[in-house]
């Protein structure tokens, strides 16, 4: 069944209106009509099966069913700090992790990021990054679309991770060797709480640099690695997050 993210505002007593872009996927899309049903998620994360009472041109209204007692969110907020990657690898990122269910993902401009964006140039972008966020979170029927913030650099980052219970780094000195002591991942998951707030970082294609590690250790960041095997950058959440969602998900499910 076909699901929508609408406001709160969107909702008077037991009738939704959906609006915007929705209505062409409801209408020429999905090709629905009165009595068709479809998932309305509100943005504070509760979903609602409707039934489509009437199709407008620029708005779609539905009947309250009833509201559903599920979620798909991680037992625990995740939030990438990806250094800036080269061409559209970002876009990638964001709605495979979206699908992982990352929580929030930030841009920090790296040391070693090939892209600059500066503040003009993230928010010509920014709209087709949340487009991205919103459809994955509908394909993969989230409860929430993901948090997208704006560019930062690593002090900013550093500062907003004063309040994450976990600080994790994907450092590729850490993959060389047979030392297994050296990697802290798998002891960060088995540590794992729910309602714990992860901030995992992740370099460009170069990494990250021995200074930003440096800086990241010194403000109580983990360093880990994800395999032995040195990963794309495009690749490195992806691994930690299906590693995160492993741990608190599956794990758990009784066989």
């Amino acid at each position: 069944m076909q699901r929508y993210f609408i406001s709160k505002e969107q909702v008077t007593d037991q009738t939704v209106k959906i609006t915007g872009e929705d209505v062409h996927h409801i209408t020429k899309v999905m090709r629905n009509k009165p009595g068709d049903e479809v998932i309305c998620n509100t943005d504070d994360g509760y979903a609602a099966r409707c039934k489509i009472i009437e199709v407008h041109d620029i708005e779609v209204q539905a009947e309250i069913e009833n509201w559903l007692n599920e979620t798909a969110e991680l037992p625990v907020e995740v939030t990438v700090a990806q250094g800036i990657p080269k061409g559209d690898k970002f876009e990638w990122i964001l709605q495979k992790g979206t699908e992982l269910g990352a929580a929030t993902f930030i841009p920090f401009a790296a040391d070693r990021s090939v892209a600059k964006w500066d503040d003009q140039k993230f928010s010509k972008k920014a709209k087709r990054f949340r487009k991205i966020l919103k459809e994955a979170s509908e394909q993969s029927h989230r409860n929430r679309i993901p948090e997208l913030s704006p560019v930062m650099q690593l002090k900013a980052l550093i500062e907003e991770s004063a309040s994450y219970t976990v600080k994790l780094f994907a450092y590729e000195e850490e993959a060389k060797g047979d030392i297994e002591e050296r990697s802290t991942f798998a002891a960060a998951l088995n540590n794992l709480s729910d309602g714990d707030r992860v901030l995992l970082v992740i370099g460009p294609e170069g990494g990250i640099s021995e200074q930003e590690a440096k800086l990241l250790k010194e403000a109580g960041f983990q360093a880990i690695r994800l395999g032995k095997r040195i990963l794309r950058t495009e690749t490195a959440a992806l691994y930690a997050l299906a590693g995160i969602s492993y741990q608190m998900e599956e794990l758990r499910l009784k066989v």
